[in-house]
């Protein structure tokens, strides 16, 4: 029988790294299905989906955790099963002035709309003409199938004319 992992990993970025932990996952019989890595301010974090026996989960997290890859911190769950609701996705591009509690307001609009964060990458750039720091925020955004995608752009909007939202269905 096998079971799913979903590991989150944060460490100082060094070269062999990630390639630490992929050795271990694969000694134990494990299978990296899909993941999610980005570095910042000189750390190297991630998620990842592994498979592996049943049987190898135990010792495949007593590895990780004790006494662990030197110098990464590993959590891991067992992926629950679950029954998935009807979801579609829309791919969400908004872009306007940023302050302090914005990242808060975006996804507090996202799920007053009903939507589900599923990746979110934020970033300031510079304004085009003026140079100033603009916000913006690249992700995708699950509704419930009978949810219509205006509803969702009506919240985000809703928090300030200077806020452009462009979705993709």
């Amino acid at each position: 029988m096998k079971s799913y992992l979903i590991m989150t990993f944060l460490g100082t970025d060094r070269p062999g790294l990630v390639n630490s932990l992929a050795d271990t996952v694969i000694k134990h019989g494990g299978n990296w299905l899909e993941s999610r890595m980005a570095r910042l301010a000189g750390q190297f974090a991630g998620i990842v989906r592994i498979e592996c026996a049943s049987s190898a989960v135990d010792a495949l997290l007593h590895e990780i955790r004790t006494p662990g890859i030197p110098g990464l911190t590993v959590q891991a769950v067992r992926e629950g099963i679950e029954e998935p609701e009807v979801r579609r996705t829309l791919t969400v591009d908004v872009v306007g002035n940023d302050r302090p509690g914005i990242v808060r307001e975006l996804t507090a609009a996202i799920a007053r709309a009903g939507g589900n964060v599923e990746e979110l990458t934020t970033g300031l750039e510079s304004a085009p003409m003026s140079g100033c720091p603009m916000f913006r925020a690249r992700g995708v955004v699950s509704i419930l199938e009978n949810t219509e995608p205006s509803s969702l752009a009506s919240a985000i909007e809703s928090l300030g004319g200077d806020l452009t939202v462009d979705l993709t269905v």
